[in-house]
């Protein structure tokens, strides 16, 4: 039998990688993760390697960039962005480049990438538990926007890292055959962005610190979808025993 482990607390989308979150209250699942996540992102035209967008780790800045809905736009693309100075442009218009890329020192242009640019996986789970652990240690206030997940959990059982014991496992959204669903393919590996300030973008190491020292420099969890569907604020959370007869199926 599944096992309800909790609901949906909060579900953010990154339209541009690196750049502030999007709340929201319900969202698609798609096989590439939540519609319109990272489906944007700077490429660094100095950089020809296998990995060349910009993210906060090169231009911590980044992060204060706050994409926006400002027109009538096919799918769930911004059509702006409100720079930390306040300033409006359109995502596509070379003014918006070449402010970053004043700040970054190089020059970068925008790329459409349909399936998403991401780290490791298309979506990633914490339980905020395991951020309000974390944030204690390191002397901070919880804030998990500094983990910049795809959803949050709110556990039943309120302990830290459960994340853990997910992986291999399949978590349902919902109830139902139809639920969508994910398979949690391995912990999240966390960098230094985890520093960051989502308001300021100022750093403070003791937050990674905290990971690496108490928990092998992981927070949460990344998966894979197994079932598209609709994930909202407030739906339970299920897990599924990897082979057992009520785990999900695509």
């Amino acid at each position: 039998m599944p096992l309800e482990i909790g609901l949906v607390e909060a579900i953010f989308r990154y339209p541009v990688k690196s750049m502030r979150c999007e709340p929201l209250e319900a969202a698609t699942l798609g096989w590439h993760g939540i519609n319109g996540d990272r489906r944007l992102a700077f490429r660094r035209m100095d950089d020809g390697g296998g990995f060349p967008w910009l993210t906060a780790g090169q231009l911590p800045s980044l992060i204060l960039y706050a994409p926006l809905r400002r027109e009538v736009a096919l799918g769930d693309l911004p059509t702006h962005v409100r720079t930390p100075d306040g300033q409006e442009m359109p995502v596509f218009r070379e003014d918006l480049a070449a402010d970053v890329g004043r700040r970054y020192g190089a020059p970068v242009r925008m790329m459409h990438l349909k399936h998403g640019i991401f780290d490791e996986a298309s979506i990633s789970v914490i339980a905020s538990d395991t951020v309000c652990e974390l944030s204690r240690l390191a002397g901070l206030a919880p804030d998990v926007r500094r983990f910049r997940p795809n959803v949050v959990v709110r556990l039943q059982r309120p302990v830290a890292f459960q994340e853990d014991a997910w992986v291999g496992s399949v978590l349902s959204f919902g109830e139902g055959d139809h639920a969508p669903a994910i398979a949690v393919t391995m912990r999240d590996v966390r960098c230094a962005m985890l520093n960051l300030d989502p308001d300021s973008a100022t750093p403070a190491p003791e937050m990674l610190k905290a990971v690496v020292h108490t928990h092998e420099n992981t927070a949460g969890i990344y998966g894979a979808v197994t079932r598209t569907g609709r994930v909202a604020i407030g739906q339970s959370i299920f897990l599924h025993e990897a082979g057992s007869k009520t785990e999900p199926r695509p």
